[in-house]
């Protein structure tokens, strides 16, 4: 019975590593070809002048100001969006575990009620409201992260809303409660310490959503780094390509951080 269960677990062991081979050559294989693509140079020979120029950040602003432009606006839309999506999400839904435990169904469907609607919907629908934002504070493509926080809800819900039920929230907060602690300190100091690894899932969800979004900024006339991309593609396909294999790349580099911020907890908590 024991040699039987031996075979059976070797078995699902390697079929298990043939899948996630299987896997990696299918996801591997079109990064080698970009990569080789970026490296071409004139007769075939290796060249690594566009990745040169990439990382050149003077030479970069220079030689592709839609680029650098596109950039620069990711990078703040980045930042603004993560920050948002946190400041909002964070102290509603543990409010609402706490205090306001009947309207968490209602929370839960507006909190996922983006993700049923089309890109092409939302834009119609922001495009009257940017008009606003237009005639207030200006045409900038910062703006847009009004409406990534928007896109994220559904992704940094689903995260926040699984590390609080991992966790007795609700015992914890009218435990420091009875011991002084305001609700600042209680949010601060007791709740996100025991959720981090779903708020780093939160922000981590964030960032891939918005260095990959480009309908709303294509449609809306704004530039963002996917929009910036799909302009040089027209002038220069290496650079284009280059900077498409960095996006992905950075993406794979935070899932990977996330996972390994999952695994660390996952072991804080066994060993406590």
């Amino acid at each position: 019975m024991a040699g039987l269960r031996q075979r059976r677990a070797r078995r699902q062991s390697v079929l298990r590593w043939v899948v996630v081979t299987l896997f990696g050559v299918l996801f591997l294989l079109p990064l080698f070809a970009m990569l080789e693509f970026t490296t071409r140079g004139a007769g075939g020979s290796l060249s690594f002048e566009t990745w040169r120029v990439f990382f050149d950040w003077a030479a970069l602003g220079e030689t592709y100001p839609i680029l650098w432009t596109g950039m620069k606006a990711s990078f703040w839309l980045v930042l603004l969006s993560v920050a948002l999506t946190l400041v909002l999400l964070v102290p509603t839904v543990v409010w609402v575990r706490l205090r306001l435990p009947r309207l968490r169904r209602l929370v839960e469907f507006v909190s996922l009620l983006p993700l049923t609607i089309p890109a092409i919907v939302l834009v119609v629908g922001l495009a009257p409201v940017y008009a606003w934002v237009v005639y207030f504070v200006g045409g900038s493509s910062v703006t847009l992260f009004f409406a990534y926080t928007i896109l994220a809800l559904p992704f940094a819900y689903r995260a926040i809303d699984a590390g609080l039920s991992a966790i007795d929230v609700r015992t914890l907060s009218e435990a420091a409660r009875s011991l002084g602690a305001g609700w600042a300190t209680v949010m601060w100091k007791v709740v996100l310490p025991n959720i981090r690894s779903a708020v780093l899932s939160a922000a981590f969800l964030t960032v891939a959503l918005v260095l990959g979004e480009f309908t709303i900024a294509s449609l809306l006339n704004r530039d963002n780094i996917q929009v910036a991309i799909n302009q040089l593609g027209k002038s220069s396909a290496t650079m284009s390509v280059a900077v498409s294999l960095a996006a992905l790349v950075l993406a794979f580099a935070l899932l990977f951080l996330l996972s390994f911020a999952g695994r660390r907890r996952h072991r804080e908590r066994k060993t406590s």
